[in-house]
């Protein structure tokens, strides 16, 4: 197997497990920029992946090829919807910020599964016929080199991540609302004084960590699992989360984190048909994905430092 062999399997599977973790990740970004701690992120996805399967099922009669992008769409308001329980029990009522995140994770699982059982009396739901195939990207393709590597049998969604990711960092460091929310997030009482409500902000920074954690589930789930069950989401949240951290909480960072961790999950699945590792046995391939996680956190958490006032409550006029 040639070198450009190699690389046409590995980088369309790379992009394409690191599309869901880019999306979460940039939530993560806008929840912890603001100020408010959100290990919820796995619990969120969950939310996604479940709501735009049951929404693919229940209406790809009626909206056809266009189902799937719908679908992402309802996902990320469901996980918006969501998230706004994060937010209350961390902003309004000053809860924990890990305690509140652990409970929408450990709600998220719970209220899905008996939903599940609920509508389809099994546990899981049924394979979708429309979800994201793989496509050559017209005109790109022809490109000598790069477009039988980057634009032939890819998805729409692993460019959609980075074009997203380019905006996201826009928003945040080149824009009022971005300045605003690193304010926040940095010296709360400072920008309070400066006129900014900062409660409206940390509610707006949770919100958006809701609708893009929804749509990394939705993506998630109609391009890589097909259906929906207890073990959909295992781990990409956590791994989004570590992506952002690894990232520095910057977009772009975040994006070059998730492109890291997608390759090691693309590993697991198609390692076996590399030459070179086709001998390493199925199980540490399994596991590869986890132990680069740890490794990467270990090796750079230490330099990473998080917004100032990122997990502490914000009392008005208070010092």
């Amino acid at each position: 197997m040639s070198l450009m062999e190699i690389l046409m399997i590995v980088v369309p599977s790379t992009l394409l497990w690191a599309a869901p973790l880019v999306f979460t990740a940039l939530g993560g970004i806008f929840s912890e920029r603001s100020g408010v701690v959100n290990i919820g992120l796995e619990g969120l996805m969950v939310i996604g992946a479940f709501t735009a399967i049951v929404f693919n099922l229940t209406f790809v009669h009626s909206f056809g090829s266009w189902t799937p992008w719908i679908a992402i769409v309802v996902a990320m308001v469901a996980g918006a919807i969501f998230s706004m329980l994060h937010a209350v029990a961390a902003i309004t009522f000053r809860a924990d910020h890990t305690v509140s995140g652990v409970a929408i994770n450990l709600l998220a699982s719970g209220l899905t599964l008996f939903l599940v059982k609920l509508i389809y009396d099994k546990g899981e739901t049924d394979i979708i016929s429309k979800g994201f195939n793989k496509i050559d990207i017209p005109v790109l393709k022809d490109i000598p080199v790069i477009g039988k590597i980057f634009f032939q049998n890819t998805y729409w969604t692993s460019f959609l991540a980075i074009i997203v990711a380019i905006i996201v960092w826009y928003i945040v460091f080149k824009t009022p609302f971005g300045l605003r929310l690193r304010s926040v997030g940095e010296h709360p009482m400072a920008a309070d004084t400066m006129g900014i409500n900062v409660t409206k902000m940390r509610y707006l920074g949770v919100i958006l960590s809701g609708a893009f954690g929804g749509l990394g589930g939705g993506v998630y789930a109609q391009s890589i699992t097909s259906n929906f069950s207890h073990s959909t989401i295992s781990g990409q949240g956590f791994m989004a989360l570590a992506a952002m951290i690894f990232g520095k909480w910057h977009p772009l960072g975040a994006l070059g984190a998730a492109i890291f961790f997608g390759f090691a999950q693309s590993i697991s699945i198609i390692g076996s048909s590399l030459p070179f590792l086709k001998e390493i046995p199925n199980v540490y391939l399994l596991i590869a994905p986890y132990v680069l996680t740890i490794l990467a956190l270990t090796g750079f958490i230490g330099r990473a430092d998080a917004p100032k006032a990122s997990g502490t409550h914000y009392i008005k006029g208070s010092r």
